[in-house]
């Protein structure tokens, strides 16, 4: 099973990334779910992969719960102003990449949720759904709607002022 884990960090670690929006807490988030995933025994009937990303994702929640500023740290971008920045965020690129952040910070955590684990992660509605213990229908309209406020959120200002 460790080696399974260890096979799954990568995603396992932009999850918690798109969680988190921030790379220092999404490496915590990480090293608290792999040692949940290896001080507890696995359900004989789950699928390890749905098994890591849900425990990964409530985990978030529990940090989330006993830790507002969190939230309030992804829900209010201004918050972070003032940190350094370096030189690679001047390329097009990393600000292309600052929006997408900006953008998915501002989405509500259900949606952030989804939009992650189907778009980034790949994984199917159902298995979506399976991992967030949400209806299949849910996670599709949660999805439509995430897309639909990151296209709002990315659109050229001329684009969503109108003519």
């Amino acid at each position: 099973m460790q080696q399974e884990i260890t096979e799954l960090l990568p995603r396992l670690r932009r999850f918690a990334y798109s969680l988190t929006g921030s790379m220092p807490d999404a490496d915590d988030l990480l090293q608290n779910t792999v040692e949940r995933l290896l001080a507890r025994d696995m359900p004989e009937d789950a699928d390890l992969t749905k098994w890591a990303f849900r425990v990964c994702r409530n985990v978030w929640i529990d940090e989330c719960r006993a830790r507002k500023v969190r939230r309030e740290a992804t829900e209010q971008p201004e918050l972070s102003e003032g940190q350094v920045v370096d030189g690679e965020h001047q390329t097009a690129r990393e600000i292309e990449w600052n929006r997408v952040d900006e953008a998915m910070a501002k989405l509500p955590e259900d949606q952030r949720q989804i939009i992650s684990l189907v778009a980034i992660q790949g994984f199917s509605y159902q298995a979506v759904a399976e991992i967030l213990s949400v209806r299949k229908g849910t996670v599709m309209s949660r999805l439509a709607r995430a897309r639909a406020a990151l296209s709002e959120a990315l659109a050229p200002a001329t684009m969503r002022t109108g003519p």
